[in-house]
């Protein structure tokens, strides 16, 4: 009995040893070899100063900007509370907040018409935390940014091209626009009047 006590604390010991503290030290450490960015959380940096990540959306509300998928994340991208909503089709909580999200995009932008609004635009992704957008719903956007910054819509729309992103590996996914990445670049490229 004791023989067997021994063997079952031993063994708990070394696999706790092992996989809670050099496996996910070995993982980090290669991580942050080969990916040291990503590694890092993809973080964006203005002046030594964080200003968001490549990886987690943030939340944009005023016109002169391009606005990312709503969040089902806690209080606008929380990556404490990562996750959808979980809510079929079929619930009326669902589809409430989709129509709330279609209305206001559409006052938003009233220059696209009701059955073009992008899917991307008004639902949450599954972990509520998406930075990225569709380029559909980049475009969706151009006529109130330009309108807000004073630019012409061809100029915009030639500055969202520039930032879609294809599949990732050129097979996996779709192709998607950094809504944070977008915006930092048109500052710099069309600063608003102050």
């Amino acid at each position: 009995m004791l023989k067997l006590l021994y063997q079952s604390t031993m063994a708990t010991l070394v696999l706790a040893i092992l996989l809670s503290g050099a496996y996910p030290l070995l993982v980090t450490g290669v991580g942050r070899l080969l990916f040291p960015e990503q590694a890092s959380g993809s973080l964006i940096r203005v002046n030594g100063k964080i200003v968001g990540s490549r990886l987690i959306g943030q939340v944009f509300t005023r016109p002169e900007y391009f606005h990312g998928r709503p969040s089902a994340a806690g209080n606008g991208y929380d990556a404490t509370n990562s996750s959808g909503s979980n809510l079929g089709p079929t619930n009326q909580k669902f589809y409430d907040g989709l129509k709330s999200n279609i209305d206001a995009f559409l006052k938003e932008n009233p220059s696209v018409k009701a059955g073009e609004v992008p899917v991307d635009a008004v639902t949450a992704s599954g972990s509520g935390l998406d930075p990225q957008i569709s380029p559909e719903a980049a475009f969706a956007q151009v006529a109130r940014v330009a309108a807000a910054r004073t630019v012409q819509e061809e100029l915009l729309r030639s500055v969202v091209r520039a930032h879609i992103e294809g599949p990732k590996w050129g097979i996996f996914g779709e192709p998607v626009v950094n809504v944070l990445v977008l915006n930092m670049d048109i500052d710099k490229a069309m600063p608003l009047a102050k």
